[in-house]
């Protein structure tokens, strides 16, 4: 058993800035770093649009007052508002201090941060680095906890979160290269684990978001918070669903459809294309249903629509968001300079996640919190979010709260005692979990189940919803989780086995699939990106609440948690 003061699961974003917040507020804490790729292959690095906050380098008429009733408007009022207040009053704060660690944004003529329109927001407040913002983020960071003698454990899966009496005591993880089991004793623990995007078949997201640290919470007796709340994005490239980010609208590109109208007019007149994620999804499926969609032949009733850059030009083109041409040319065939591309919405982000407080720390219940655990980014759910996300909101609330909850750590463990429990009988528990898999006899190959279930998912809880649909996605759910009991591995080896980490990757994402499903259902009403044509309305008498779900293997349990409102009272959400 090794120890460390602090163990952080997760190299993206959330998990290094916290990281590094711990080590310049005390060098002598012992910090360590555990992800299951190399810490610059985080899915953080992926993030191409921007990062809000209200500089007032463009518009001087911006504040963080309207920075954050954009994002509460956005979340369709769900989102607490303390937590929601601190991330756009910090958020100028950050964009300095991430300058200041070495990321070079783009500029304004005048030598000051540039910043691009983004949808929902009434403002232009989203700083960029052209569209790869993520990379000039995660890169800066990274070089920074090399700096700080962070240790870094890259290529390792962490397979257990030990919970004691709700309390965390360390991780059960085993190297990817080698085999070897190893377990970390700490102070506290963090996830910064990112989303899950591959409950879904078509994803923005890349091959290593499978919820992981959401499943390893959950079956530790963690409830997970509004699960149901599900970002599509408008623009996933088809059909490959490779994100083309929103920095292309917030340019100026067109939604079209098959007769060459700008079909936003119809659903969102005031913000056209820069209508929130939920909309702009949610419309350009309706056109896709009523026929006015795109085939590949350029004809209608097809299964994408266009969005049109041509207008643009290609000096504007390549030197603001020269990676989303990049993509399609690379993947599609298309010249964005001469023809528009073809996209569809596209599984993006998470809305919810491991419920925590405005310090980072992980709540066991509505009203009582887990000690030593903490977590931060998108594996977890302060609800700065609510029922939808605004675009250039998910980089601050990773660089706000993993500094924030890094702060917090720091001070926890200041005079808190290493915690005691048997490391030898989680030890054997692995070991008895890699010998049963290794010699499974079943006739199931793991890709097959795992289609499935992503098929599942994207068939009875997408875009739109119903009871009857979302009943049938939690009964074939069922059936596929007896069948993951039949599963076989190829590899039987113990350097560098793909297929085990794969194996215990189904497993994540059968647990988290099936509490979105579940939590979806029991929520009657439409919000955000959750939308049921069964209950089309706004219900804020019976569901202006979080939803805490508690899994289980027998099933899960729904409660709920109050909303935090202060300054902004709901009221009918229009654009």
């Amino acid at each position: 058993m090794k120890e460390h003061d602090v163990v952080i699961v997760g190299g993206g974003l959330a998990g290094c800035r916290a990281a590094l917040e711990i080590k310049r507020l005390n060098p002598t804490i012992d910090v360590a770093v555990v992800a299951k790729t190399h810490p610059i292959r985080s899915h953080s690095v992926a993030a191409q649009g921007g990062i809000a906050a209200a500089l007032q380098n463009v518009d001087p008429k911006d504040n963080p007052k309207a920075h954050a009733y954009d994002t509460v408007k956005g979340s369709d009022f769900l989102a607490d508002q303390d937590a929601v207040d601190i991330l756009t009053q910090e958020a100028p704060e950050v964009i300095i201090e991430l300058e200041h660690l070495g990321v070079l944004f783009s500029r304004l003529e005048d030598g000051r941060i540039a910043q691009r329109a983004f949808g929902g927001h009434s403002h232009n407040r989203a700083c960029y680095a052209a569209d790869k913002t993520g990379h000039a983020m995660l890169h800066e960071l990274v070089s920074n906890l090399r700096r700080n003698q962070v240790k870094i454990y890259d290529e390792w899966y962490v397979l257990r979160l030990i919970l004691e009496e709700g309390t965390a005591k360390g991780v059960v993880m085993y190297q990817i290269a080698t085999g070897q089991l190893e377990i970390l004793r700490a102070k506290a623990i963090m996830f910064g684990t990112g989303g899950y995007g591959r409950v879904y078949n078509t994803t923005s997201n890349d091959f290593a978001c499978t919820g992981d640290g959401l499943a390893l919470s959950a079956k530790a007796g963690i409830p997970l918070e509004d699960m149901e709340f599900v970002q599509f994005h408008p623009t996933g490239l088809y059909p490959v669903g490779v994100l083309i980010s929103e920095a292309v609208r917030g340019e100026g590109a067109y939604l079209i459809n098959s007769e060459g109208r700008r079909f936003m007019e119809d659903y969102a007149p005031s913000r056209m294309e820069l209508a929130p994620r939920d909309i702009t999804s949610r419309a350009i499926t309706l056109e896709i249903r009523a026929g006015r969609g795109v085939n590949l032949d350029g004809s209608a009733g097809g299964p994408f629509v266009y969005l049109d850059l041509r207008h643009l030009g290609r000096e504007k083109i390549m030197s603001r968001i020269p990676f989303c041409w990049e993509e399609a040319h690379r993947l599609v065939g298309v010249d964005a300079v001469e023809e528009p591309m073809p996209v569809r919405p596209t599984v993006h982000y998470c809305m919810g996640g491991i419920p925590v407080n405005t310090d980072g720390r992980v709540r066991l219940s509505a009203d009582t919190l887990t000690e030593g655990f903490f977590s931060a980014g998108e594996c977890s759910c302060v609800s700065v979010h609510g029922a939808n996300r605004l675009g250039s909101n998910s980089l601050l609330e990773c660089v706000v709260y993993g500094r924030r909850t890094g702060k917090s750590i720091a001070k926890y463990v200041e005079k808190r005692a290493f915690p005691v429990f048997n490391p030898d009988i989680y030890l054997q528990d692995a070991k008895e979990e890699i010998t049963a898999l290794l010699t499974k006899k079943g006739t199931i190959r793991i890709g097959q189940l795992r289609q499935q279930f992503q098929d599942c998912m994207t068939q009875h809880c997408g875009v739109f919803r119903t009871e009857a649909t979302m009943r049938e996605g939690i009964k074939q759910i069922g059936e596929l989780k007896r069948q993951y009991e039949q599963i076989y591995l190829d590899d039987r080896g113990d350097c560098w086995n793909t297929e085990l980490i794969e194996a215990w990757e189904l497993q994540s994402l059968m647990v988290v699939g099936e509490i979105i499903l579940t939590s979806a259902l029991n929520r009657q009403e439409s919000r955000g990106a959750h939308s049921r044509e069964d209950f089309p309305q706004r219900d804020d008498q019976n569901f202006l609440q979080h939803t805490l779900a508690y899994y289980s293997p027998s099933g899960i349990d729904i409660d709920y948690m109050p909303v935090v409102i202060q300054d902004f009272t709901p009221v009918e959400r229009k654009y």
